[in-house]
């Protein structure tokens, strides 16, 4: 029932005009994208399937991500952990969101901290079903 905003507007054409004079930076989104995925897995996350910059990195444990992500952000990475009633119970997970302006040194960075607190967590290279044994649903 409410009109947008006219500054709202300016920004979504310019954004539009942006995004159609190239691809250079959906092309770096999706290296970047690629990037992160292979060194979570490398390292022995368990990843939600897909080509999406959203990229899920599975817990199964709600208190597990919370701390998770608190551990994160002490290392200067800021990732939410998310948990029922957000996901389905039993699929508790970080949720880490990759985007252009991201260069392949903050992507290390936020590597490192995750294979830091992944091994703090002693998670890194296991199954769901171990994960779930060892801190449950």
């Amino acid at each position: 029932s409410n009109t947008i905003a006219p500054v709202i507007v300016s920004g979504v054409l310019k954004v539009f005009e942006i995004l159609s004079s190239s691809t250079e930076r959906r092309d770096k989104l999706e290296k970047n994208t690629v990037y992160w995925r292979k060194g979570l897995k490398d390292a022995g996350f368990i990843l939600k399937e897909g080509e999406s910059p959203i990229v899920p990195v599975m817990l199964f444990n709600a208190k597990l991500s919370q701390d998770f992500s608190k551990d994160l952000y002490n290392e200067g990475i800021y990732a939410i952990g998310f948990f029922f009633p957000v996901v389905p119970n039993g699929q508790a997970r970080i949720r880490t969101q990759i985007s252009a302006g991201h260069e392949i040194q903050h992507l290390d960075k936020a590597l490192s901290a995750f294979i830091k607190v992944g091994n703090r967590y002693g998670i890194l290279g296991l199954s769901k079903e171990q994960i779930v044994a060892k801190y449950g649903l």
